[in-house]
């Protein structure tokens, strides 16, 4: 069972979360990765993203997760779930586990120019909304932001 006091015990899932980015990075995919946890701490679904694949602007690593986490429970409230994802989650993803009533977002790269899990925007805790999750930031930061950083720096270099 995780311990969700210590932002510790999400490392296990922040590395599944990992291996996802990398995979959708390979994809030419930004590399992001996400893994919804069941309330006792077990995967229920794991994602990273799919937009260039799939044509979709919708298909983040986030909402792939918690739709496949909503499929494997047969409802689409996640009450008791834990959203682990390698980046902030930017407003889309952010009002995605609001509606999906996840009890937490773990996160671990802030973003800067698009996070809405507390830098750039507060969705996740905004006073106004009838859900709002547990943050824990920073799970394996330097790893989830080396990921993004390597992956920028690649397709730069190809562009010159």
């Amino acid at each position: 069972m995780t311990d969700h006091r210590s932002p510790d015990s999400y490392v296990p899932a922040m590395r599944l979360a990992l291996a996802q980015a990398v995979r959708a990075g390979e994809r030419g995919e930004v590399p992001v990765g996400a893994v919804v946890l069941g309330p006792g701490g077990a995967m229920l679904s794991q994602a990273g993203n799919d937009r260039e694949s799939l044509h979709d602007p919708t298909a983040h690593a986030e909402v792939l997760a918690l739709r496949t986490a909503a499929r494997e429970r047969g409802e689409w409230r996640l009450g008791g779930c834990t959203l682990v994802v390698t980046l902030e989650p930017c407003t889309m993803c952010a009002g995605a586990a609001v509606l999906a009533r996840v009890d937490r977002i773990v996160y671990g790269a802030v973003d800067a120019k698009g996070g809405a899990a507390g830098s750039l925007w507060d969705v996740v805790r905004d006073r106004r909304l009838n859900h709002r999750p547990e943050v824990v930031m920073g799970v394996l930061a330097d790893e989830c932001a080396e990921a993004l950083t390597g992956f920028f720096a690649l397709r730069r270099s190809r562009e010159q």
